[in-house]
């Protein structure tokens, strides 16, 4: 991990586990940015996984589970609801 450059380090790991991330059963988008807590936004760089809808992990099964980090990066799950485009 490039501890000089959170950032850029961010962005190669969601770009390596990104299709992974979107296969998985409710994600809508993946994205690079500041990890929130508590509705508050801090300072450390996170890769946002947003989700339709957010549920407590107890009421997921265990493969539906996110991980918390990925080689180091912090995951931050936003709940987004659905996506669409229109042209």
């Amino acid at each position: 991990m490039t501890e000089s450059d959170p950032l850029s380090h961010a962005r190669d790991v969601k770009a390596r586990h990104e299709s992974d991330l979107l296969a998985r059963p409710g994600v809508v988008g993946v994205g690079v940015g500041l990890r929130q807590r508590g509705g508050q936004i801090t300072e450390q760089v996170a890769i946002v996984v947003m989700v339709r809808r957010k549920h407590p992990p107890t009421g997921l099964p265990p493969a539906d589970l996110l991980p918390t980090e990925i080689e180091g990066v912090p995951i931050d799950v936003q709940e987004a609801g659905e996506i669409s485009v229109s042209f």
